[in-house]
């Protein structure tokens, strides 16, 4: 029996009919969703309930400052290195996709082209926190609402990816492919 017969028949290229797709769609979004800036939701939401005790406060806060100095030291050092790389990436993707009609390549840039999104506004929210100072309420203040726009971006692109997805697979299942 053929190895590559074999392995590309367990793997089923057609994205969108593939399960594992949706699975990593979903838990792509899911953990978008719940790591904010690097930092747990469940750690934001601990700092904004905790009146007594600012324990949890000053946790979320170093972790913040930690990560958004991260942030920022990746785009200081290789920024225009890695927006070349991704452009070069999401292009390519999209040209594979829809010009050469490669379902592969579709699925890779509805995943990644919103994931470029939430990095850019991940990477505004950062400059804005740093040079605001924000700490505390302030903070996450911000935190709320770069997550709330980061679940608005989630559900486009579910939505987009659910509805071409459909379509590829109706149009594949009708035209016999």
């Amino acid at each position: 029996m053929d190895w590559y017969a074999t392995v590309f028949e367990m793997i089923d290229m057609r994205s969108f009919s593939n399960l594992w797709f949706w699975i990593a769609l979903a838990v792509m979004w899911s953990s978008t969703s719940h790591y904010i800036l690097g930092v747990p939701w469940d750690m934001v939401l601990r700092a904004h309930k905790e009146t007594q005790n600012d324990g949890a406060m000053q946790d979320m806060n170093v972790l913040v400052r930690i990560n958004i100095r991260r942030i920022l030291y990746i785009v200081q050092e290789s920024g225009l290195v890695l927006t070349g790389i991704v452009c070069f990436a999401l292009t390519t993707a999209a040209l594979l996709g829809w010009v050469y009609g490669r379902e592969f390549a579709q699925a890779i840039f509805l995943l990644a082209m919103p994931m470029s999104v939430v990095w850019l506004l991940s990477l505004r929210t950062a400059r804005h926190i740093d040079a605001a100072g924000l700490t505390g309420a302030p903070l996450i203040k911000r935190l709320f609402r770069h997550r709330l726009h980061v679940q608005i971006i989630g559900m486009l692109s579910i939505f987009v990816t659910a509805m071409w997805g459909m379509y590829q697979n109706m149009s594949f299942s009708a035209l016999g492919g």
